[in-house]
């Protein structure tokens, strides 16, 4: 029978399935296998529940997964090409790999399996964030996330308040996982070399009491008052709360205040005044 190291050259595969990375899917494949392992590494352990991959391309990742024990991954590939291409792994790797041709933005992560869910994946940079805030609102589905981002996008990430980098995607993660950067990638390491740095993420969901049930009011909330960052909270509010200043009173906060002054905790209790209104 044969395995995964007798598969030819992840270079060999794409050139065989014509799988030139497509801007329109936002690829840029990681081949080197010792990266891969590293970051298959870092999801450990990987035995049992199902491991998630969205947007496998040619596999490299998905051959890291399968090599450091995962026994039930769950490919999520939208470029047809790359279905193709990963039908050869598919074929070595028995029972332990499952094929979905699907967009990712689509799919209901607790139809793919019982849990624990774990995503681990190398992000398609073009989707990256609109998928982690879709995964942000089904925490209560994920044991945890091991992703690979544009550095600039951990940086937000992880953001303290009172930086540049703080904004509403800091707050949303920060309130929903712990988050913690892991190791950065240099762009050679990509075929074709994006223009930035990568960095891979761990993010594990609070506990589902430390959290909101629902986070549309701290989308709301986050979108008002970073949507327009120089105001001061009292006007980037006004569109609401009827009287945003006795509000921010009310909670303690300042209404000359900006919206990167405030901490994660105290978003959330706006959003709650929001829900109770």
């Amino acid at each position: 029978m044969e395995s995964i190291a007798s598969l030819p050259p992840l270079r060999e595969t794409i050139a065989a399935h014509g799988l030139d990375a497509k801007k329109r899917f936002g690829q840029h494949f990681l081949l080197d296998l010792n990266l891969t392992r590293r970051i298959a590494r870092a999801a450990a352990p990987l035995a049992g529940g199902i491991v998630i991959e969205v947007g496998p391309g040619p596999g490299g990742l998905t051959r890291a997964l399968l090599l450091e024990g995962a026994t039930n991954v769950v490919a999520i590939e939208l470029d047809p090409r790359a279905i193709e291409a990963l039908h050869e792994l598919e074929a070595v790797a028995g029972n332990r790999l499952s094929l979905l041709e699907a967009d990712a933005l689509e799919v209901d992560l607790t139809g793919l399996g019982p849990a624990p869910r774990r995503i681990v994946a190398n992000l398609p940079y073009n989707v990256s964030t609109p998928l982690l805030v879709r995964w942000l609102h089904e925490a209560d589905a994920l044991a945890d996330m091991v992703l690979m981002f544009q550095k600039e996008v951990v940086d937000r990430l992880i953001a303290a308040p009172r930086t540049k980098d703080y904004g509403r995607l800091s707050v949303l993660t920060q309130h929903v996982c712990e988050v913690r950067r892991l190791f950065d990638i240099p762009a050679s390491a990509f075929v074709p070399p994006p223009k930035v740095v990568s960095s891979v993420a761990r993010l594990v969901p609070r506990p589902a009491g430390e959290r909101l049930a629902d986070l549309g009011p701290l989308e709301r909330v986050t979108a008002a008052a970073f949507g327009q960052r120089r105001k001061m909270l009292r006007g980037s509010l006004a569109g609401l709360f009827p009287d945003p200043t006795a509000v921010l009173i009310g909670l303690g906060l300042s209404p000359t205040a900006r919206a990167e002054e405030l901490l994660v905790a105290d978003f959330v209790r706006l959003a709650n005044h929001l829900t109770s209104e």
